[in-house]
């Protein structure tokens, strides 16, 4: 009965964590940091999407193994799996959320907001349940057992790099900023802080709504 509970914080987690996406998608000031460097790539070289984030998230398990060595857990092999799962939440969400994106940019920046704080309780949801991380997350993990720093700045650092890599690939091999836009950058930079301040703030609050789902 212990696993069911886990299992539903953690898919619970991968919901926040959806809808976060969408309404990223809908605020429209740049894909996400996670997804830049395929979204570039695949501007690049003409390459599915999804194929080149199979092979982005298979790069983050590589790392994870070379960090971790002799304590990387085979199970976190089915990391892929999970991202799978991830993306039918996100097409789900995507049916759920049908308003038209508004014209208004502070509306925008409404809607990045609100992507951001979902995409932050999903993360700290769904980490919690202690189950299998999405690649991204795990390799962040993995960072964060070398260096022992708190994990919500990893996050900001990891998102900042991938942005930050992205753009650079855009300027050299498309000749402009493509799909980067502000939004990426502050979801960069944000997404780890507001991690942070709700691991700071409500602590508390998350480990006793956490017990209350598994009670």
């Amino acid at each position: 009965m212990k696993i069911c509970k886990k299992i539903f914080i953690y898919c619970l987690g991968l919901f926040f964590l959806a809808l976060g996406v969408t309404f990223s998608i809908k605020s429209q000031l740049g894909i996400s940091p996670i997804n830049s460097i395929p979204y570039i790539i695949s501007l690049i070289t003409g390459f599915e999407q999804g194929h080149i984030i199979i092979g982005i998230f298979s790069i983050f398990i590589l790392i994870q193994i070379v960090l971790l060595r002799k304590n990387f857990k085979i199970i976190n092999l089915f990391q892929i799996i999970f991202s799978v799962v991830f993306g039918y939440f996100v097409t789900f969400t995507n049916s759920l959320i049908i308003f038209e994106s508004p014209e208004s940019y502070i509306a925008k920046l409404g809607l990045l907001f609100i992507s951001m704080v979902f995409v932050a309780i999903g993360v700290i949801l769904y980490l919690r349940a202690e189950m299998v991380p999405l690649p991204a997350e795990g390799c962040m993990l993995a960072i964060q057992s070398i260096t022992k720093k708190e994990f919500h700045r990893i996050k900001t650092s990891f998102d900042v790099s991938l942005v930050i890599t992205a753009a650079g690939l855009s300027i050299v091999f498309l000749g402009e900023f493509n799909g980067v836009r502000e939004g990426t950058i502050i979801s960069a930079i944000g997404i780890g802080k507001i991690i942070g301040f709700i691991e700071n703030n409500f602590d508390y609050q998350i480990e006793n709504l956490l017990k209350f789902l598994q009670s």
